[in-house]
């Protein structure tokens, strides 16, 4: 059985007509080549499992603790599966110990089953489920095969693309429905002239396909990448001149992402981004170095790469709530959850900035005196997921909103008290509004306009990559990120997030085999047969620079995400491994047999060391020594 998601689209937004279809099939069959990329799945790896405690409580009621990145839709989720109002259902989320994305909806498999158990036994019931378990049930990314057919100038300028996609989605939908749209969204950071698609969502027998970490966009930024190399190769061109040649100006952009989110031409960055790292003398005696390097060295070879992203994310309505105690000390509530991503730093700092209105002279300190408290579905509603990046910016602007109604409700007391007395201190503002039973706690629900609801985020990494031909074994000897991050609400929160991503996506591109056997049953099911990235995997110099953006109105506090976009930056690792991986078939060209060119060659994801060593030639030393003799 399939579920078929098909998509045509050109950069003129309407579906073409004969004659133009025409004209691509002409353009296709003068300068077209075909291809076939493969991306395999991914396990989410959070260091805390699935887990939930249901606890039954009086009046057919439940009292739910658990880690999800929803405890609004966790609720509904359970009531529906006990047959009982979303009111009975009590659900509490104090923190989250690692998501993902795979605790946005697969915790609610675990989360129901402990539900229904307690619900029948009437008695508390935990469930924690062990690495191997949770491995197998929870699924991963979504394993993608793509088909592409591309027509180009003899100067790389790319005339026109068909893709056709096809994602394993496991058992069930689940969220694979969404991916469709992101894939594109990350295909589209070049201008391929016209672009059409046919994408297909595979129903299997895996366990079900669930979002990871910038779900969609790796693919789609990575299958983009793997075509601008592809046309390069056939060219023997700089790579990086194909890729400069083929982003967008500005209204290629808004050609092909709309007006509002494309926005207005200053917050286009990504050429200039690009530009001061691949564009540079430094980097030109760098990309030097590495030749020098490959001339003088037989079994090791480097390879350099500087690749481009773009990346849309979304603004979802968001509640918070700032109350005051007798005291002076303050409780912050907001709808989103803290997975590890710093918000409740980032919406601390917010409550700070925004009580500060009374303050102007900044006397008084509140960053001490402000707790963020666990997310509670009775205490706040409409909470919705933590997801897409975006939920740190709402949570705080949200709170900011809050902050402000409480100002106003606080100014006129403080101005009284200070013409009385003629200076005043929080705790005792605080004291005297109560005393006159002014409301201490103040709520609000930021709805994100329309036409500034959803944007781009821009970005470009070079990485440098040293391969070793007779065992396979890549190492990243440096990598420099460039990433415009807007005006950061926490710099030091954004730059954890950055290189966290990237490493993560050097787990994607390099080490996680997340494999099934032919039941459709997980066998990469422990650290024994599943890698992730450790302390000799990651770059031996990590550099990362955050691009001074100007005051964007349309932003909070002219911010930008960071949760999810660094990720894709970690194709530039693979990229490089592709021109470390080019040099050497080039010098032992006779040693590649019928695997393709040396120049041109299919390399899937990820691309492991016994790929990378079959990529070179497992006979390159017999044929050297044969040379010899």
């Amino acid at each position: 059985m399939m579920i078929y998601m098909i998509f045509l689209w050109s950069n003129e937004g309407h579906r073409r007509s004969s004659q133009e279809e025409s004209l691509l099939s002409d353009l296709f069959k003068s300068n077209g080549i075909s291809f076939q990329v493969k991306l395999a799945s991914q396990y989410y790896f959070y260091i805390e499992t699935q887990t939930t405690l249901a606890i039954p409580n009086e009046d057919n009621c439940m009292t739910i603790y658990t880690s999800a990145q929803s405890p609004e839709i966790t609720q509904n989720v359970i009531a529906k599966c006990l047959g009982i109002p979303f009111h009975n259902v009590h659900v509490i989320t104090k923190r989250v110990g690692g998501g993902f994305g795979g605790k946005a909806i697969r915790s609610f498999v675990v989360a129901s089953a402990c539900a229904v158990a307690a619900h029948k036994l009437r008695q508390p019931v935990r469930m924690y489920l062990d690495r191997k378990t949770d491995m197998i049930m929870i699924g991963g990314r979504h394993p993608t095969k793509v088909y592409y057919t591309v027509g180009f100038k003899s100067d790389g300028k790319i005339t026109a693309l068909h893709i056709d996609l096809r994602m394993n989605a496991g058992i069930s939908a689940d969220c694979s429905p969404i991916l469709p749209g992101a894939v594109i969204g990350a295909l589209k950071k070049y201008n391929w002239g016209s672009l059409s698609f046919d994408i297909k969502l595979c129903r299997t027998n895996n366990t079900s396909k669930s979002a990871m970490r910038a779900p969609g966009d790796i693919q789609g930024s990575f299958i983009a990448e793997a075509i601008i190399e592809h046309v390069a190769s056939l060219l023997s061109a700089d790579t990086n001149t194909i890729r400069r040649k083929n982003l967008h100006d500005h209204e290629s952009l808004r050609m092909f992402y709309g007006d509002q989110i494309a926005g207005e031409a200053p917050t286009y960055t990504l050429p200039s981004i690009f530009d001061s790292l691949a564009s540079t003398p430094n980097y030109e005696a760098r990309v030097e170095t590495v030749r020098q390097f490959n001339r003088a060295n037989k079994w090791k070879k480097r390879g350099i790469s500087c690749v481009p992203i773009t990346y849309k994310v979304m603004l979802r309505p968001t509640p918070g709530r700032i109350s005051v105690l007798n005291d002076g000390s303050i409780i912050v509530e907001v709808g989103g959850i803290e997975i590890g991503q710093g918000l409740w730093t980032k919406v601390k700092q917010m409550a700070s900035f925004g009580l500060k209105e009374l303050w102007e002279d900044g006397t008084e300190k509140f960053l001490d005196k402000i707790r963020v408290i666990q997310a509670d579905s009775f205490s706040l509603i409409q909470g919705g997921i933590t997801a897409g990046s975006t939920t740190s910016e709402s949570s705080c602007e949200a709170v900011r909103l809050a902050c402000n109604v409480l100002v106003e409700r606080l100014k006129p007391f403080k101005d009284k008290i200070l013409a009385e007395k003629g200076m005043v201190s929080w705790e005792a503002l605080i004291t005297q509004a109560a005393m006159q039973s002014v409301n201490l706690s103040a709520s609000a629900y930021w709805v994100p306009e329309q036409s500034t609801i959803a944007y781009l985020n821009y970005g470009a990494a070079i990485s440098e990559v040293e391969i070793d031909l007779l065992t396979g074994a890549t190492t990243i000897l440096r990598s420099d990120l460039l990433y415009d991050c807007g005006k950061s609400l926490n710099p030091a929160v954004d730059l954890g997030q950055v290189e966290g991503g990237f490493v993560q996506g050097i787990g994607f591109f390099m080490h996680e085999e997340f494999l099934t056997n032919s039941d459709g049953l997980a066998i990469s099911d422990s650290t024994w047969n599943y890698k992730i990235p450790t302390i000799d995997t990651i770059p031996k110099e990590f550099n990362v620079e955050f691009l001074s953006s100007p005051h964007n109105k349309d932003r909070v506090l002219s911010s930008k995400a960071s949760g999810e976009p660094p990720l894709l930056l970690a194709s530039s690792v693979h990229c490089a491994m592709r021109e470390a991986i080019r040099a050497a078939r080039t010098e032992f060209s006779s040693s590649v047999g019928s695997k393709g060119s040396a120049l041109t060659f299919h390399m899937d994801v990820p691309t492991t060391m016994p790929m990378v060593k079959e990529l070179c030639g497992l006979n390159i030393v017999e044929k050297y020594l044969e040379s010899l003799a």
